[in-house]
């Protein structure tokens, strides 16, 4: 059985491997990127930790695999002859597993797109950086202010690291100024608001001992080349990150003739993660109860490597059950947010947690001695100061 991967990502990498083992299998994986994104590791990279840690090339993970990898962009799916139609190739398939992830939305917010930063690829981590950069060797000082928008995990993350990263980089720099004036903007009345508020009320206190300003149901209304309009307030920045807003990946409101589309853009599935019977979708593009979170891609990933084997080795197919996970999120050094359910965690017991959670991830990918070199990956500030030169 051919079983084409489209999407480098936590579900399908994890897929790939998963299906590999199975010798009845040929298993191809195709991405438009060499590198799959450790998303946990992101915001670290971001502000200093080893690029190593959340950079990974897919060549290193599917080492030693039958997965074969294709880098390339799929541009069409052939449903009737059963192939994956992508820039350079057409891929046959029996069984298809898209897992596309998303793309950033700045709810069309006048200059966003042109003049934010984001965390959310390897080549906007880079851009980000170059400018922190350029702009202390330049101006000799701090941005006036830094405004993080959208206090989901990763801004909270990031905002919770850039006042430490950003008088790292300047004492680097020989810069003596020390005030970073770092806020933090979410529409919504709270901070995390799919959390629990009483861990939302955790995490702004904790934000605020890191001089973090938290700015909640404030609206951005556009963007320039040196500030930004916030509720009507014109703040003055040249350093705006984006860290909220995402829709589905354009692929399938493109093909509506394949997918149909729930009301929140993502696709509508059978209990088996399936829009026909060739065809699965799982992870940030599948309009399940949880979607979202790396570890909801991973258990999908799971599940349709069951499926699939199911259906090679003529097994009755599994029945999807969404599974609710546990989530844990640092807020500087040492702190860390933990909720599951009705627990809940905060402080140092908390951080531990999220480091145990962290290094669990990479072997879902890796050997555990490989995970280990991963997990303690050297932080790089060395290196990247020589973005600026």
């Amino acid at each position: 059985m051919k079983v084409v991967i489209v999407g480098g990502g936590f579900g399908g990498v994890k897929t790939a491997l998963g299906l590999a083992k199975d010798d009845k299998l040929q298993v191809t994986l195709v991405s438009d990127r060499d590198h799959f994104l450790f998303y946990p590791a992101l915001y670290a990279t971001a502000t200093g930790r080893s690029r190593r840690q959340s950079i990974i090339p897919i060549s290193d993970m599917l080492a030693g695999s039958r997965v074969k990898f294709i880098q390339d962009t799929m541009t069409s799916l052939d449903t009737e002859r059963h192939i994956v139609i992508t820039n350079d190739h057409q891929l046959p398939y029996d069984r298809v597993v898209l897992a596309l992830g998303v793309v950033t939305s700045y709810f069309g917010i006048e200059g966003l797109d042109k003049y934010s930063y984001s965390i959310k690829s390897a080549h906007e981590i880079y851009r980000f950086k170059r400018h922190l950069h350029d702009e202390l060797t330049s101006e000799h000082q701090f941005d006036k202010n830094y405004i993080i928008v959208g206090a989901g995990p990763t801004g909270v993350e990031l905002s919770a690291a850039m006042g430490h990263y950003l008088k790292r980089i300047a004492k680097k720099h020989k810069i003596r100024q020390r005030t970073v004036h770092l806020s933090l903007v979410e529409a919504a009345p709270r901070v995390l608001p799919r959390m629990s508020e009483r861990a939302s009320e955790m995490v702004e206190k904790q934000l605020k001992k890191l001089g973090v300003k938290v700015m909640t149901n404030k609206k951005v209304e556009s963007e320039d080349d040196d500030s930004i309009i916030i509720s009507g307030k014109d703040i003055p920045s040249k350093t705006v990150v984006w860290t909220s807003g995402v829709a589905n990946s354009p692929f399938f409101a493109e093909h509506s003739d394949i997918f149909r589309l729930a009301k929140n853009g993502r696709v509508e599935v059978d209990e088996h993660l399936k829009v026909s019977e060739r065809v699965y979708v799982i992870g940030d593009n599948a309009s399940t109860p949880f979607t979202g979170l790396a570890q909801t891609a991973i258990h999908d990933a799971m599940f349709v490597t069951k499926a699939i084997r199911a259906e090679a080795h003529k097994r009755p197919l599994p029945t999807y059950r969404a599974k609710k996970q546990p989530v844990v999120i640092p807020v500087g050094e040492n702190w860390a947010i933990f909720e599951f359910g009705p627990l809940r965690l905060g402080g140092f017991m908390a951080s531990m947690v999220r480091r145990a959670a962290g290094f669990v991830g990479y072997t879902d990918y890796f050997p555990v001695t490989t995970a280990f070199k991963l997990f303690l990956s050297e932080d790089d500030l060395e290196e990247e100061c020589s973005i600026c030169k």
